[in-house]
């Protein structure tokens, strides 16, 4: 099956729109916590599932069974904790709420992309999702958009 992962923040619209395009994405599942912020310019949920139907023929979803908690946002961003630490904490919820049997797999079945707000998935719980998922799954083709 094949995902992509994208960050809206540092990207215009056009850049945005334009990659989902050219990679085919049929479906984005939002991963975010909160995906209604007025700072999130086009990727609020609502203006975001309006774009992608009409740019790019594509449906919109929210997964937040795929989103940190609150408290572990916080620990990370807002008391400047670590990578590893926050790395280790979303890993260890992701098998508390066993995603991989959660997670209907047929969410895959159309080229699909997990949407987040970092710019790069290097330090973003999008890359821990579908290395998570490729391990358990063992069929997944990830492309970080």
């Amino acid at each position: 099956m094949e995902v992509y992962t994208i960050g809206f923040t540092k990207r215009t619209a056009a850049q945005f729109f334009g990659a989902l395009r050219r990679a085919g994405v049929k479906r984005l599942l939002d991963v975010r916590l909160n995906n209604s912020s007025q700072l999130a310019g086009f990727s609020k949920r609502d203006d975001l599932a309006f774009f992608l139907r009409e740019l790019c023929g594509a449906e919109y979803r929210h997964e937040p069974l795929l989103a940190p908690t609150q408290e572990m946002l916080d620990a990370y961003k807002k008391k400047k904790g670590s990578w590893q630490a926050y790395e280790q904490r979303f890993l260890a919820l992701m098998a508390e709420r066993q995603v991989e049997e959660r997670i209907d797999r047929a969410l895959f079945e159309w080229p699909t992309v997990l949407l987040c707000s970092e710019a790069t998935a290097e330090r973003c719980h999008r890359r821990l999702v579908v290395e998570y998922l490729r391990q358990k799954w063992g069929d997944l083709a990830v492309t970080h958009l």
